[in-house]
């Protein structure tokens, strides 16, 4: 797996790796700003870098949604452009690919930026629009064959241990259809195999859970008990991340970082498969856990690893992870991957949880008084 980092991001992994910041000055860091952050907008100028973006969506989209006032269309593609939000919707990312003729890999990394995942080949709509884009079709040819299409069968139970490689399978079996005859009939027979849910995302997020659910003593003689979702999530996964709802004097890092932190509740929707796994959520597993799961020998353990070794190490692995489960790599100039890198970066006298807590603790001291 070859990873490429824009100068800026292998600048703050360069940084990450000297491992020469305490918690304190590592939050003073995110705090001041010293992160250039990835904005959508700048992603989208990378993948289309013409002067007719801004009227080429403009004009798409009044095309797509001939219901809407020219204004609003013109707000929305204006908010985009100038960073102030992102598409929150796949159908809308999709839309913009359609209207700038991106490619299947750009659209897979706006998706990911946007929304946690990529390009979902087990998704009905996603593996349609994917064709429509590999084959050079527009977005309103793609929306009218996908409505065209049956529907997909409800799944009584959760696919727990659904092939690991069903989506490749899937990919390839859609990569070679040439014809929209090709395309309806491989559809039909592939309904079963079909789900909004990441079935990879879900065993990870269950193999972590359990260990903090089922807590290891390690005293064979001796058994704790089992932790309910509101202690895991109390004990192990609040990380001195403050829980009021006025955010109003929270910085942009503060509010980055808070945003989409796990509850409860969200834990109980995930487990009853009502939600998918969240990539921060993920991350924060990683974290917690430091990646323990078994007890298996991992170089990981070694004193005479240096703090580069370390993260080196974990970057490969959590990389690894994250492209198992159909989500973006990490990125140094994400101010959550920044700060689980950071934690990373911990030494045996330090947990990653308890550097990432100490972090955060600090970082919202004053926000929160």
């Amino acid at each position: 797996m070859e990873i490429q980092l824009t100068y800026r991001a292998a600048a703050e992994y360069d940084h990450l790796r000297l491992g020469s910041m305490t918690p304190a000055m590592a939050a003073e860091y995110l705090q001041g700003g010293n992160i250039l952050l990835r904005t959508f907008s700048e992603s989208l100028r990378e993948q289309y870098p013409y002067p007719d973006l801004k009227m080429r969506l403009i004009n798409s989209f009044r095309a797509y949604e001939p219901g809407a006032s020219a204004a609003s269309v013109t707000k929305k593609v204006q908010n985009w452009l100038t960073g102030k939000n992102q598409p929150s919707s796949r159908e809308d990312v999709f839309r913009i690919a359609f209207a700038l003729d991106l490619t299947e890999a750009q659209t897979n990394f706006l998706l990911g930026q946007c929304t946690d995942y990529g390009i979902h080949y087990r998704d009905g709509r996603d593996v349609i629009y994917a064709w429509f884009l590999r084959n050079d079709y527009g977005y309103e040819d793609a929306r009218n064959f996908f409505d065209s299409l049956p529907d997909v069968p409800y799944l009584l139970e959760f696919p727990q241990y659904t092939d690991s490689h069903i989506t490749k399978h899937l990919q390839n079996d859609f990569h070679a259809v040439h014809s929209l005859e090709e395309l309806r009939q491989t559809y039909i027979r592939n309904l079963p195999s079909f789900g909004a849910l990441h079935v990879r995302a879900y065993q990870y997020f269950e193999k972590y859970l359990c260990q903090l659910i089922h807590p290891d003593t390690g005293w064979e003689s001796v058994t704790e008990e089992d932790y309910s979702l509101e202690s895991v999530m109390e004990q192990y996964l609040s990380l001195q991340m403050p829980f009021r709802r006025n955010r109003t004097r929270y910085s942009v890092t503060q509010k980055l970082l808070k945003q989409n932190w796990p509850n409860a509740t969200a834990l109980k929707n995930i487990r009853a498969h009502r939600a998918d796994v969240p990539r921060k959520l993920l991350l924060i597993l990683y974290v917690v856990t430091e990646n323990v799961v078994d007890n298996d020998y991992s170089e990981l353990d070694e004193d005479y690893l240096s703090i580069q070794d370390r993260l080196n190490n974990h970057w490969w692995i959590l990389n690894a992870i994250l492209t198992d489960c159909g989500m973006p790599l990490l990125d140094p100039r994400n101010i959550t991957d920044w700060l689980v890198l950071y934690a990373l970066t911990a030494d045996e006298d330090e947990s990653m949880s308890e550097r990432m807590a100490s972090v955060i603790d600090n970082l919202f001291q004053e926000g929160d008084q």
